[in-house]
C-alpha cells in the first residue's frame, strides 16, 4: 500500500509540475512584432525566397546603402551625373544558375564548364564595378575621397558587416 500511495504522489507532483509549466509557456504571438518581422527578412535572405523577391530585396536594401553613402559623401549637384553613372554600374544582374535537375544532367566536362563560364561572367562583373568605382572616385573632392576611402577600409577590415571584401552597395550591413 504504501508503494502505491508513493508512486501516486510522484504522480500527482510530476502532473503538478507539468501544468505548472505549461501555464508559464506564453500563448503564440497573433501579432508580429519588430523581432519576429526582422526574423522574418533575415530568413527571406536564404536561397528558397522566391527569385522576384529576393530581387526586390536586394535592389531596395541597395538603394538604401547607396543613399547613406550618398549622403556621408554629401554629393554635390555637379557630381550627380557621375555619382548616378556609378550607382548604375554597382546594380546588381541576376545571373542565371542552373537548376539542380539540369546541374545533374550535365556531364563532369559539361558541369565543369559551365562553372568556369559563371566564374568567368561573375570575374567580369566584379571588373566593370572596379572600373567604375575607379571613375566615381576621380570626381570627388579630397575630404570625399577620404570618407570614401574610410568607408572602403571599414569594409575590407570586416567591419562594416558579414562579407569585410565587398563594396558598399553590396552584401555588408552597415
Amino acid at each position: 500500500m504504501k508503494f502505491a500511495t508513493r508512486h501516486l504522489i510522484a504522480a500527482g507532483l510530476l502532473a503538478t509540475l507539468g501544468l505548472a509549466v505549461t501555464a508559464q509557456t506564453p500563448p503564440p504571438a497573433t501579432t508580429q512584432g519588430p523581432a519576429a518581422q526582422g526574423m522574418q527578412a533575415h530568413e527571406g535572405r536564404g536561397r528558397m525566397m522566391d527569385p522576384a523577391k529576393r530581387e526586390q530585396f536586394m535592389q531596395e536594401r541597395m538603394a538604401k546603402r547607396m543613399g547613406m553613402l550618398k549622403q556621408k559623401l554629401q554629393i554635390t549637384p555637379a557630381q550627380e551625373g557621375a555619382w548616378n553613372n556609378y550607382v548604375a554600374a554597382l546594380k546588381p544582374t541576376m545571373m542565371q544558375r542552373p537548376g539542380r535537375a539540369e546541374f545533374e544532367k550535365m556531364s563532369t566536362p559539361e558541369r565543369i564548364d559551365r562553372m568556369r563560364a559563371m566564374r568567368t561572367a561573375r570575374q567580369a562583373e566584379a571588373d566593370k564595378r572596379g572600373d567604375a568605382t575607379k571613375t566615381f572616385y576621380t570626381a570627388l573632392t579630397a575630404e570625399q575621397k577620404k570618407t570614401f576611402d574610410e568607408i572602403g577600409s571599414r569594409m575590407m577590415q570586416g567591419k562594416g558587416g558579414r562579407h569585410g571584401g565587398h563594396h558598399f552597395g553590396g552584401h555588408n550591413r552597415t
